[in-house]
């Protein structure tokens, strides 16, 4: 899907406009939202709440009423709702199983916020069940499911947010740094470094008893049987109340079975700006090379040999020759951000700051008015929900859509399947399958565990 396809100006300032005064969506007859939401706000579930579930659901409340909830953990579900209730006055009806949620003709939209493994079952579920979805980065566990969520967007004609906020957030500062792209302020890119840190392994995990209240099985899901592992200690700060070390709430980004590791955790965020400043979001790479990388553990065949500690990468330098013949590289090292190098200059943007040369020139040679929002395909939103809901008021799809997210991704997952395999791979971008490699090609899909496959 091209830049066209996502809002137009005029129909993304309609809806934006209305939101900024109101604090509501003005009625349209092709809304989606149901005909008894207050003041016709579109009325929300949010499936999978510990952590980011609650930060996006948090950020919507602004928006929307939440009418659901759904987690296959009882202890955070009834601590979520508590937090709801606190800030909203209401709780929502709380479910162990999401498919209570998708059978509810109340529910305009749901938003995901599961470990990974499991966004392609429920995508596709609530968006045949007639729900519009906003789902948590990275969006997929394989290149395969990508697939499958276009095809089930175009079937249906849903609306689909994914959830990379780097795109409307953060005080704008990635759009500023596309903008100074596009004016030229660089020149000619030359390179693109993402820095996304790296990470590390662990010790052996154990195999212990689940904890009460958390339905292992269901969070198991797709993916295959295993046993529930944890070590005593326990994580602080940010996804705190967790043990420090498990193959389940928190880590399980660590774990191939449910992840990509950072290569899809924070690549999710940088190579999608990298990706989309290069114009490269319609097509993507066509070699990947892994130039160096530490993996945890012994692997054979491009699977891990033991199944009691973390799999993915601690360290990696990867190479994806972009369009153009451009380097993008995908490092562990350096500060955690991106790096764009041209012609004429050279300048570094992360969360925090925007910072080089061509950004110091902008105090006597400020960008084109409009510029930023040129970037955005219009004003840009609030927030990534505020852009959301107005992309279901235009029946247009919103700025993170699932076509140019899955292209950029598509560079992570081949990245991950180097490292595993230990080899270059030469990627078709048009086919989009890898050249000449049947066995790098079995990792482009996974099948379900029985009782998970999709229900389509």
């Amino acid at each position: 899907m091209t830049n066209s396809s996502r809002l137009s100006r005029r129909s993304f300032l309609q809806v934006t406009s209305a939101m900024t005064a109101g604090g509501v969506i003005a009625g349209t007859s092709n809304s989606s939202f149901a005909q008894d939401s207050p003041n016709e706000r579109p009325v929300f579930a949010t499936i999978g709440l510990r952590n980011q579930g609650w930060t996006i659901t948090d950020k919507s409340t602004k928006f929307a009423d939440f009418a659901a909830f759904a987690d296959v953990d009882s202890n955070v579900l009834g601590a979520i709702n508590e937090k709801l209730k606190a800030k909203t006055g209401k709780a929502a009806d709380g479910y162990s199983d999401y498919r209570k949620v998708l059978e509810r003709d109340d529910i305009d939209a749901v938003m995901i916020a599961t470990p990974d493994h499991w966004h392609t079952k429920i995508s596709v579920e609530a968006m045949l069940a007639g729900k519009d979805v906003y789902c948590e980065k990275p969006l997929t566990l394989t290149i395969a499911e990508g697939k499958l969520i276009e095809k089930v967007v175009k079937q249906t004609g849903r609306v689909f947010q994914v959830g990379t906020m780097q795109r409307t957030e953060n005080e704008h500062r990635f759009l500023k740094a596309i903008a100074l792209i596009r004016a030229g302020r660089i020149g000619e890119i030359r390179k693109v470094t993402c820095g996304i840190n790296g990470a590390t392994g662990s010790p052996v995990i154990p195999a212990v008893d689940i904890p009460e209240g958390l339905d292992w099985d269901a969070w198991l899901g797709p993916a295959p049987e295993a046993s529930y592992r944890a070590l005593p200690e326990m994580r602080t700060g940010y996804g705190g109340g967790v043990p420090l070390y498990t193959n389940c709430h928190y880590a399980w980004r660590n774990w191939y079975e449910y992840s990509g590791g950072q290569m899809n955790d924070w690549g999710a965020h940088h190579v999608d700006i990298a990706t989309w400043a290069l114009g490269a979001s319609d097509t993507g790479p066509n070699r990947i090379t892994p130039v160096s990388y530490s993996l945890p553990v012994d692997y054979k065949n491009g699977y891990p040999t033991v199944d009691d500690r973390y799999n993915s990468p601690t360290k990696f330098e990867i190479h994806a020759n972009m369009p153009g013949d451009i380097p993008l590289v995908i490092t562990s090292e350096g500060d955690n951000g991106i790096l764009f190098e041209g012609t004429k200059g050279r300048f570094f943007v992360n969360r925090g700051r925007l910072s080089g040369k061509p950004v110091e020139d902008l105090e006597n040679n400020p960008l084109p008015e409009g510029a930023v929002e040129e970037v955005y395909g219009g004003p840009v939103s609030e927030n990534h929900t505020a852009n959301f809901i107005a992309a279901m008021q235009s029946r247009e799809q919103p700025i993170s859509d699932v076509w140019s997210h899955n292209r950029m991704l598509e560079t992570c997952h081949l990245a991950n399947i180097a490292i595993r395999l230990g080899r270059e791979l030469k990627w078709d971008p048009a086919k989009r399958e890898i050249v000449g490699d049947a066995e790098a090609n079995s990792f482009l899909a996974r099948e379900s565990r029985s009782g998970f496959e999709i229900d389509m």
